[in-house]
Formats: structure tokens, C-alpha cells, sequence
């Protein structure tokens, strides 16, 4: 059967009134390791392409990827907060 408390502690819950600090800051975790990883996985496939394609060089390879991670970097960095 129904536990009566069950449905007084229902009813006495608010919306919006649970802290949810713990939830933000793990939603902002998973946000920057995607954004950053898939910036590092971009550079990764960029240099692999350039490097080990006939004809590529490792150097090529190296300066495309080093290019790409420094504009993703400006790209993807958080805006300062203004006070």
C-alpha cells in the first residue's frame, strides 16, 4: 500500500527550491572537457592527415595542428566575466 507520508513530503516540495550547485558545476565540467577535447581531437586528426598522407610531411602536419589548436583556443575560450 501507499505510504501516506510519502505523499505529504510530495506535496510539501517547491520548484526551484533544491540546491543545485553540485549539478551546475558537473554540467560546466562536461561542457569543457567537450569543447576542449574535441579541439585536441581536430588537432590530432589534422596532424595525422597531413603527416601520413603521400607526399605529407611530419612539419606540415605539426604547424597546420599547431594552428588550429592556437584559433580554437581563441575560439573556444570562456568570455571574462564583467563586475
Amino acid at each position: 500500500m501507499a505510504d501516506p507520508h510519502h505523499a505529504e513530503s510530495h506535496d510539501a516540495y517547491v520548484r526551484g527550491s533544491q540546491e543545485i550547485s553540485e549539478q551546475a558545476s558537473t554540467f560546466h565540467a562536461f561542457i569543457g572537457m567537450s569543447k576542449w577535447g574535441s579541439l585536441a581531437i581536430a588537432a590530432v586528426l589534422m596532424f595525422l592527415t597531413l603527416a601520413f598522407q603521400p607526399g605529407g610531411s611530419l612539419v606540415g602536419g605539426a604547424i597546420s595542428a599547431g594552428v588550429v589548436l592556437v584559433v580554437g583556443w581563441f575560439l573556444l575560450k570562456s568570455p571574462k566575466a564583467s563586475h
